[in-house]
């Protein structure tokens, strides 16, 4: 993603921040984002490697995406590519639209590249890439008053490439307005350092004069509205802070409003190496999608009724696994409607180390410092947890 030097951040205090009212099928669906979904598509994604732009890992990652979506149920109708050159080699930007009830013909873009440099990406920006696939698979069949589309850029690296060809060939044609646009809403890098305090998310607004000023006004407010939606269906605090030099850069410059979230506490592992699933904090892009689908639903205006057919949450998601990080002994607390559980311990490379039937107290004083995960089986549901060794 993009590289700050000296991140502004504005204290929620001096915004005055419009009341929005709490709707528990908001929050229902917001809770379907599960950890263990979460976990396994950072898995997946990191297992891609460097998915440089026109590489063949960038287009197996295309690949993965479409797949995805797929199986959530969006049919071919639904999923398109837009096709740009960079340099010698082309690669795609994907979207997938899911029309609206009452405005079809006005879109809430959620996006997030899915190009890496140097390493595998995992925060940036796998954690954006899984929190859309989460988003898409929860609302899939949820109806929502306008249009959604959900956009993995690829270019975003080498100047935002992918996302100024979709501005100006799609939204835009010879400079001619062809999409209405509600707003852009831009996920990157939001996977934390393990180890660090991440409570905390930025929520990004328009505070430039590139391409006038005129969406400045509106981009704060709905950027009020992300933050209000952050603290109603997340755990998460928030700053308020500005956009810059990602994905929503060239909406912004063609006047469309935009918003985003981006890391607090900076993990710098970004563009290099170390940018591995074994660095990220996977609960904390767990509660970002649960903010993120929160918003979502609010900008989009989804139905506050549940559907039939809305699964329930996991109970699993409750399970708690402490101390973190441990030394000689975990702690497992299970929700008390679950009487038969497996509690198995893993290495980062997917290796058993052990199993426990039913146990609550876990002895691990003979496990060498490291990260492992621990996975909680009951009935058809699991949870995984990343848990860090300290001696």
């Amino acid at each position: 993603m993009k590289k700050i030097a000296g991140l502004l951040l504005l204290s929620l205090a001096s915004y005055h921040l419009q009341a929005q009212s709490f709707i528990q099928a908001y929050q229902t669906r917001a809770n379907q984002v599960t950890q263990t979904n979460i976990n396994t598509l950072l898995q997946e994604f990191a297992s891609y490697g460097i998915k440089t732009t026109g590489s063949a890992a960038n287009t197996n990652a295309l690949n993965w995406l479409k797949a995805k979506y797929q199986s959530y149920g969006y049919n071919a109708s639904q999923i398109t590519e837009d096709s740009f050159n960079i340099g010698s080699t082309t690669s795609k930007n994907l979207i997938i639209t899911k029309t609206g009830t009452v405005y079809p013909n006005t879109y809430v873009i959620i996006c997030a590249h899915y190009d890496t440099v140097n390493g595998p990406g995992v925060s940036d920006n796998g954690s954006g890439t899984s929190i859309l696939l989460e988003a898409a698979r929860i609302l899939k069949d949820v109806p929502t008053e306008y249009s959604v589309k959900f956009i993995h850029f690829s270019g975003e690296e080498q100047g935002l490439v992918g996302s100024n060809h979709y501005v100006n060939n799609v939204v835009f044609s010879n400079n001619v307005r062809q999409l209405n646009l509600k707003v852009v809403f831009n996920i990157d890098q939001v996977g934390g350092q393990l180890g660090n305090i991440n409570d905390t998310i930025n929520c990004e607004s328009d505070q430039t004069s590139a391409g006038g000023t005129a969406n400045n006004a509106p981009s704060l407010i709905k950027t009020q509205e992300l933050a209000n939606c952050t603290t109603l269906y997340s755990p998460l605090q928030v700053n308020m802070s500005h956009a810059y030099a990602s994905d929503y850069m060239p909406f912004e410059g063609k006047g469309d409003v935009i918003t985003g979230f981006y890391e607090t506490v900076r993990s710098n592992n970004e563009h290099s190496p170390s940018d591995t699933y074994a660095n990220i904090d996977p609960v904390y892009v767990f509660n970002v999608g649960k903010a993120a689908v929160g918003a979502l639903q609010h900008f989009a205006v989804a139905s506050s009724v549940l559907g039939t057919d809305e699964i329930a949450q996991n109970k699993l998601e409750s399970v708690k696994i402490y101390p973190n990080p441990a030394k000689d002994i975990l702690n497992v607390e299970i929700p008390a409607e679950i009487k038969n559980f497996v509690f198995e311990i893993k290495d980062m490379n997917g290796r058993l180390i052990s199993a426990h039937e039913n146990e609550k107290t876990i002895n691990v004083s003979k496990l060498s410092s490291g990260i492992y995960l621990c996975t909680v089986k009951s009935e058809n549901e699991t949870v995984t947890k990343k848990i860090i060794i300290e001696k």
